[in-house]
């Protein structure tokens, strides 16, 4: 039997060593919110969250608990637009990420 290591804490180490995969990661999160998946981007940016700063500091830096943020985005979580957005902002700090929002046409 092949040794395999746990998806996430590929993901977590992938993140840290990895600049690139770090922005595609968060790109691909902010991206399926806003094409309206919101249980794949709330997975996605839970994953991101736990990986960069984590929720204890997310929380120092929204104002928000650290438990509430995890709710927010676990499975049943839906998070209020302000609260995702003050996330949003929070990470794009932490991280030193500016993201922009272009428009595509539909094909």
């Amino acid at each position: 039997m092949a040794l395999t290591r746990d998806f996430k804490s590929t993901i977590m180490g992938r993140v840290q060593t990895d600049p690139a995969f770090s922005l595609a990661l968060f790109s691909e999160a902010v991206n399926a919110l806003l094409s309206g998946d919101l249980d794949t981007g709330k997975a996605v940016l839970r994953d991101y969250i736990k990986a960069t700063i984590g929720f204890a500091a997310l929380a120092d830096q929204t104002g928000t608990s650290a438990k509430s943020l995890m709710r927010m985005f676990g499975p049943k979580g839906n998070p209020a637009t302000s609260n995702l957005i003050a996330v949003l902002a929070s990470l794009q700090r932490a991280n030193g990420v500016h993201l922009t929002v272009q428009p595509s046409k539909a094909i």
